[in-house]
């Protein structure tokens, strides 16, 4: 394979050079051929581009404009899950009175939750589909069953039908969800990577926001709720044909051998200019990787199996802190909390949710995904603390409407900042190119396994332990994710991906 000669050719030059260095040098005509690029020694003192050096002494590195037309439809499938997340919450009564299942707790946790079950086994395939038909074209597969499934739910007639349209949606929200974290980091230019990041839980906030807004009719339209799966529609069928426009990832191009088509790539994402440095990163990289075929095996070994382990715990806190309970049931705690403007409290929460990731995407690159992690998941239990407390102190139960209003704000706010979009940008950044993909599908898996029980069990916990219990047992939770993201998790924000992994290898090793 012609990448493994570039590789080679690097080495072995540089064994026996120990006065120069080298870099990729990409010929002028776009239309030459794989056996025309090619490694080439250039004398220390010729004014050439080095490895270790940026492009051009002074020069910049690449700007947002190329690449951001690719992230914004990459990031349509964080819309659809957003949506599909909260698209139950507002009408799920009328859902449940329609199909005749009102009333079972169990039950209604399911329809919530089935979505999240189905999403682990399209979330365990989703690194092997993206390993072997690349990114784009596994977005595209993602969104056929969110397609169909949600034409099911829309014309169900009982909850069975109803629970196959979930689980089929789910199918494609696994899928997706890896897929998105990765194109957008491996697409990505070093300088916005963090905010490029952030922008995929800012349009899961979208989602979430516009299934608030969808089901606000569903009190005074009967039947409202159907229109409210029909709109999932629209933005997975745009997702679908906007990939067929989209750069593949570079990264992945160059993993399979395909070299002239990630130069391609590289040029239509970050300019001309810096297609010869990115390659020049690559092939460095690939001095630091065994390049046998990645098995799943690979995770576990003593090279990797930190990272992963890491990842899988991020994903796994992050869900067991209780934020999905928040975006799946917010109307009937406020219900049960005393609002009688439940649902309009369910869209504030909407709201600073997306207000939160415009200032996580404004802090990413400057304040640091570590910083934010740590602050998110202790403010986050402050808020939990503060909700646990007031419901259990029999002198406060006047204020424990308005303290489940403020409470859950200031928690989701809280989440926004890091808990939220850091675990899906730093896990693409950690992960060395050979595991990347099956180890965001192992995390994502973690993340849908845990999803799943909190959606399922929340409404019982909460009718079986009350608030103070379940809130306490959260907050206990958020504490111990701070405590794990100080001792575990390193700051990547201003390195290259190839810089990390570099940074990695003597801690995995």
């Amino acid at each position: 394979m012609l990448r493994r000669m570039l590789s080679d050719q690097v080495s072995s030059t540089t064994a026996t050079n120990a006065g120069s260095a080298f870099a990729y040098k990409r010929l002028p005509s776009r239309e030459r051929s794989l056996t025309e690029i090619h490694v080439e020694r250039m004398n220390t003192d010729s004014g050439a581009v080095y490895l270790e050096a940026p492009l051009l002494s002074g020069s910049s590195g690449p700007g947002w404009r190329l690449s951001f037309p690719h992230m914004v439809t990459a990031i349509l499938a964080a819309v659809l899950f957003g949506y599909h997340m909260g698209v139950v919450n507002a009408p799920l009564q009328h859902i449940g009175k329609d199909l005749l299942f009102a009333g079972h707790t169990i039950l209604e946790g399911f329809v919530v939750s089935v979505s999240l079950a189905s999403a682990f086994m399209g979330c365990a395939l989703s690194g092997t589909i993206a390993d072997a038909v690349g990114r784009r074209r596994a977005f595209q597969i993602s969104c056929i069953p969110m397609i169909f499934g949600a034409i099911i739910s829309a014309v169900s007639t009982h909850v069975g039908a109803m629970i196959l349209g979930r689980f089929i949606v789910g199918l494609g929200l696994g899928l997706s969800g890896p897929v998105t974290a990765m194109y957008v980091s491996e697409i990505s230019p070093t300088s916005v990577r963090g905010t490029y990041g952030s922008f995929i839980q800012i349009a899961t906030c979208i989602g979430i926001l516009a299934s608030l807004v969808a089901g606000l009719p569903a009190h005074s339209i009967p039947g409202w709720w159907r229109t409210c799966f029909w709109i999932a529609v629209i933005p997975a069928i745009m997702l679908a044909i906007g990939m067929e426009w989209c750069a593949e990832s570079p990264r992945w191009l160059f993993k399979i051998g395909r070299i002239a088509e990630a130069e391609h790539e590289l040029e239509r994402l970050w300019g001309p200019s810096h297609v010869k440095q990115a390659m020049a990163d690559l092939i460095r990289n690939e001095q630091t990787q065994d390049n046998g075929t990645t098995s799943w095996m690979a995770l576990a070994d003593p090279r990797y199996i930190k990272v992963v382990t890491i990842g899988a715990a991020l994903f796994a806190f992050q869900q067991f802190a209780g934020v999905n309970a928040v975006f799946y049931f917010s109307s009937t705690v406020f219900r049960q909390a005393g609002m009688t403007s439940d649902v309009a409290a369910s869209v504030m929460v909407g709201v600073v949710n997306l207000m939160a990731s415009f200032v996580a995407a404004y802090l990413m690159d400057s304040l640091g995904r570590r910083s934010l992690m740590i602050m998110s998941f202790s403010g986050m239990g402050l808020a939990m603390g503060l909700q646990a407390f007031i419901a259990a102190v029999p002198a406060f139960a006047s204020a424990r409407a308005s303290a489940a209003l403020l409470g859950t704000l200031l928690y989701v706010f809280m989440f926004a900042l890091g808990a939220g979009p850091v675990p899906a940008l730093l896990l693409p950044e950690i992960f060395p190119d050979r595991i990347r993909a099956k180890g965001m599908a192992v995390a994502m898996c973690t993340h849908w396994v845990a999803n799943f029980l909190v959606g399922l069990t929340f409404l019982q916990f909460l009718k079986t332990l009350g608030v103070s219990i379940l809130y306490t047992l959260f907050t206990t939770i958020c504490f111990s994710a701070a405590l794990f993201v100080k001792q575990n998790v390193v700051e990547t924000k201003g390195r290259t991906l190839e810089e990390i992994e570099t940074m990695l290898l003597p801690s995995i090793l």
